[in-house]
């Protein structure tokens, strides 16, 4: 049965143009839509927008809301935007490359502006608790050599265990690696888990 879904779609990659992570993208949107034609999407380019934390936002921040400033609330305001289309969407799809083994600084900015306690997640006599319940992530990854889940990846277990402490635990990673050996086939590979993931329909 088809529904519609609110996707929120990032974008990492610091070449837009020659990006092949956004190339799949672009390929797990388009499948998205055909079997959710109604669905909407908001995206984002991280690499345009990025801002980084600092001692004025963190300040801000652990400040009690009603007691906020109006230039801490300034302060906070595009992290509140983020949260509020993080809070929004049903289905987070995020393509970013692997840069010296890790996700970009872009995305690392993004993961630092929507983690926020009370809002996001929460601290329990048990731990930590995610606050996003009841979404699914979809994470595109493309590698020039480094194999994903291997000893020296450490972005894909990153943003697993991201989506996991805001309450995101339906995480489905789609991987291009090793694209410097051979291209064609890590793109071959993604484009495999993506029709896996949604089959193409009849016409």
């Amino acid at each position: 049965m088809k529904q519609s879904t609110r996707i929120l779609r990032l974008d990492a990659s610091a070449s837009p143009a020659e990006s092949s992570s956004r190339g799949l993208g672009d390929e797990l949107v388009e499948r998205i839509m055909r079997h959710n034609p109604d669905s909407a999407i908001r995206q984002r380019d991280l690499n345009r927008e990025a801002q980084f934390i600092d001692a004025h936002w963190i300040e801000a921040n652990l400040s009690a809301n009603d007691a906020r400033s109006a230039e801490a609330t300034q302060r906070l305001a595009y992290s509140d935007e983020l949260i509020a289309e993080l809070q929004w969407a049903d289905h987070l799809l995020i393509t970013t490359p692997m840069y010296n083994f890790s996700v970009p600084a872009t995305l690392k900015a993004w993961i630092d502006q929507v983690c926020r306690a009370g809002i996001t997640f929460r601290y329990t006599a048990n731990g930590p608790e995610g606050l996003l319940r009841g979404k699914r992530a979809d994470i595109v990854i493309t590698t020039g050599g480094v194999p994903v889940n291997s000893p020296v990846d450490f972005a894909s277990g990153y943003l697993r265990q991201v989506m996991a402490f805001i309450g995101i635990d339906e995480v489905d990673i789609i991987a291009a690696d090793g694209m410097n050996q051979n291209g064609e086939q890590s793109v071959a590979r993604a484009l495999q888990q993506i029709e896996r993931r949604y089959p193409a329909l009849a016409a």
